[in-house]
């Protein structure tokens, strides 16, 4: 897929032309009330500009091949792109307005850089914090040296998601999980192979031993593909994101939901790079579920399924989150709550995933950071506020230990918490 550039009118007069097309029509009148060719020798140029302009341009909207990618590491985002025009029209008369992505800020002003039919460019954001967005594709536009009309460029872009989340998440997908759960309707092969039983077949490696590929597929697919063996996965996890809006209100609910979905993202890229089935489940006024799946396709649809996420103002009952847990995906697999944990209702639906059969792992990006910004954070009452604030956090994460282990994230860069916690042995479970 491609992301389009954003459209605008095909062939539009700007504001200039049409100035000169009244001050030629005022003169052109003057001329002809008076009867005197002077102001219609001077309405001539002004009305015939405009309209030269328009014919001088070109004939059909200009199409521009584009191609940008992320070069950047860290916090900081760096966008290289190259729009290359067609057909042949001088780049120096096309002009592009970026847009930063929500969640991004500009650390530099956009560096443009035109030769005669290309139009380089490089974008400098940088993430405050964990965040994957897509970037908007810019606004194209021809326009006439003497700016007075414009034409409308479109240009196809591929896609490109701006992905930024803790660099320790990559650990966590080394973690041995409990077990793999077979999926309702999946039937396991009597085959055994040199490591386990059969489980599926997927893209050879360029070290991958002769007696693992299968030469059948291979010669139907047209590459190397390779069997793959249960032994080899390391088992099944599912994140559960919760989408309530919380009392906190949408300035902190906001930004606690972008990097919770940051956080997601990392750690089902982390869990499939290690071939593990991975499954996602965002529950706001009803749940929205990804199956348990593995490979290349099942990034994409979870990448698809953060990106489409949304809070809602209309938060389902805990309850119902965990019954229609239960008509997605199979109990006992290990769960990774991610919730801000802000209210009670919050907090509920934790006990409710656990009695039905979920081993449960909390992971909570705390909003102290957030409410620590606010406007009286500086004197006496605000900093009783933040202690309060605090001991109220600290009190609910307690209630919430009963029934599954929680960390506190309250360091957005860092979930080394949750890595401990996942590579303790009998973390889940009757242990705690």
């Amino acid at each position: 897929m491609t992301a389009a550039s954003p459209p605008v009118a095909t062939f539009r007069w700007r504001p200039t032309a049409y100035l000169l097309l009244g001050a030629g029509a005022v003169l052109a009148g003057l001329g002809v009330w008076t009867r005197t060719s002077a102001p219609l020798l001077l309405a001539v140029p002004l009305l015939l500009a405009p309209i030269g302009a328009a014919l001088w341009g070109p004939r059909s909207p200009p199409v521009a091949r584009a191609d940008w990618q992320d070069r950047g590491d860290g916090r900081n985002v760096d966008v290289v792109g190259t729009l290359t025009l067609d057909p042949p029209t001088d780049a120096h008369d096309v002009a592009a307005e970026f847009t930063v992505p929500p969640g991004l800020v500009a650390r530099a002003p956009v560096e443009v850089a035109r030769t005669d039919r290309e139009v380089r460019f490089r974008l400098r954001w940088q993430a405050p914090e964990p965040v994957v967005v897509p970037a908007a594709p810019p606004r194209l536009v021809w326009g006439d040296p003497a700016g007075l009309v414009e034409r409308a460029v479109t240009a196809e872009f591929p896609p490109l998601t701006v992905e930024r989340y803790p660099p320790d998440l990559v650990r966590i997908g080394a973690v041995r999980l409990e077990r793999t759960i077979a999926v309702p309707g999946e039937n396991i092969s009597r085959g055994v192979g040199p490591s386990g039983e059969f489980f599926g077949i997927r893209e050879a490696t360029p070290t991958e031993p002769p007696r693992r590929i299968n030469w059948v597929a291979s010669a139907r697919a047209g590459r190397r593909l390779a069997n793959e063996y249960r032994v080899e996965r390391t088992g099944d996890v599912i994140l559960f994101i919760d989408a309530r809006s919380t009392s906190l209100g949408p300035s902190v609910d906001g930004p606690l939901f972008s990097i919770m979905l940051a956080a997601a993202h990392g750690i089902a890229e982390s869990f499939l790079r290690e071939k593990a089935r991975v499954g996602l489940a965002v529950y706001g006024e009803f749940l929205e579920p990804v199956p348990l799946a593995s490979g290349r396709t099942q990034r994409l649809r979870i990448r698809q399924a953060l990106l489409n996420a949304r809070l809602t103002s209309a938060p389902g009952p805990a309850e119902r989150a965990a019954i229609a847990m239960r008509r997605y995906f199979p109990p006992g697999v290990t769960t990774i709550v991610l919730s801000s944990l802000a209210d009670e209702e919050s907090a509920h639906v934790v006990p409710h995933l656990r009695r039905r059969g979920y081993p449960v792992v909390v992971l909570s990006p705390s909003p102290l950071p957030y409410l620590d910004r606010g406007p009286i954070a500086s004197d006496d009452e605000g900093r009783l506020v933040s202690r309060i604030a605090r001991l109220l956090r600290r009190r609910r994460l307690s209630a919430t230990w009963r029934d599954a282990p929680v960390v506190d994230w309250e360091d957005y860069w860092s979930v080394a918490g949750l890595v401990d916690l996942m590579r303790r042995p009998g973390r889940i479970g009757r242990g705690w």
